[in-house]
């Protein structure tokens, strides 16, 4: 392996692949380095016209001459990628797998027991440099290994090592799927907003800068987000008032009952596609 300038593959061009690349080209890595590879030019077009990173059709020909091969795309489609590229990881090239739900198991079986293996599960902020990502390697990682997996992933944003990978599922939960949760808050927020005679365009722009500030606030904080709560809740007051109705109402049952569907699933899916 290259130490000071790695050669990387991306196995997919999507969404996560590009927020990725985005953001290492941002950080300490150069485009000589990354080469994209995707079966039409819809994704990789882009990629070569905004980063100037090398792109190619050829999954197999690319994964040969990398270092580090990043497995890209989605779940579904991991087990004929693999299966496209094993007989090229000769040279044992560092594989990271973006791919909820893919066990480490299956991807040694379908890749070669003895390559070193990270599985990553980042989520969808990382478009926009703000992401969380959990990490796991096998025991094939060596340190150089992990450190580059780790700088791969910091790039946009935050990283945490598992030590246990059924951790991934609990990433899943949590940060994965996250996003999503206080999508669906925003949305609700938004429609209320409306329906108590805001315009949407109003709505829309004071929710979403007021999560943002929650969060923006919370992260800079030296107090935890109970106290933060506390803080903006006086007795009596109105927020108060809005705590009680999602508390009678079984809120933090109803997240805890989400984040266990979501991990649940996350093992179903290891269990369908491995």
């Amino acid at each position: 392996m290259n130490k000071t300038a790695p050669k990387i593959a991306f196995i997919g061009a999507g969404n996560m692949s590009s927020a990725v690349i985005g953001g290492m080209l941002k950080g300490h890595f150069s485009a000589e380095q990354i080469i994209a590879c995707a079966p039409s030019d819809k994704n990789l077009k882009p990629l070569s016209e905004q980063f100037g990173v090398h792109t190619d059709h050829d999954n197999a020909r690319a994964c040969a001459a990398a270092d580090v091969v990043v497995l890209g795309v989605k779940p579904q489609m991991l087990k004929q990628v693999a299966g496209d590229i094993k007989a090229h990881l000769a040279h044992k090239p560092l594989i990271i797998s973006l791919a909820a739900g893919i066990p480490l198991a299956s991807l040694s079986e379908w890749l070669g027991e003895d390559l070193a293996i990270v599985r990553s599960m980042p989520n969808t902020p990382s478009l926009v440099g703000v992401g969380a990502a959990g990490l796991y390697a096998n025991d094939n990682c060596s340190a150089e290994q992990r450190d580059i997996a780790e700088s791969i992933q910091a790039s946009v944003g935050i990283v945490k090592w598992l030590e246990e990978e059924a951790l991934i599922d609990s990433i899943i939960a949590v940060s994965g799927s996250g996003p999503a949760y206080f999508f669906l808050a925003m949305e609700a927020m938004i429609n209320e907003g409306v329906q108590q005679g805001l315009d949407r365009d109003s709505a829309t722009e004071l929710t979403i800068q007021t999560v943002l500030g929650a969060a923006t606030l919370a992260q800079n904080s030296n107090v935890d987000v109970l106290e933060l709560r506390r803080r903006v809740t006086s007795p009596g007051g109105t927020t108060a008032q809005a705590i009680a109705h999602f508390e009678e109402h079984g809120l933090r049952e109803l997240f805890s009952g989400a984040m266990q569907a979501c991990s649940n699933r996350a093992r179903e899916m290891a269990k369908e596609l491995g």
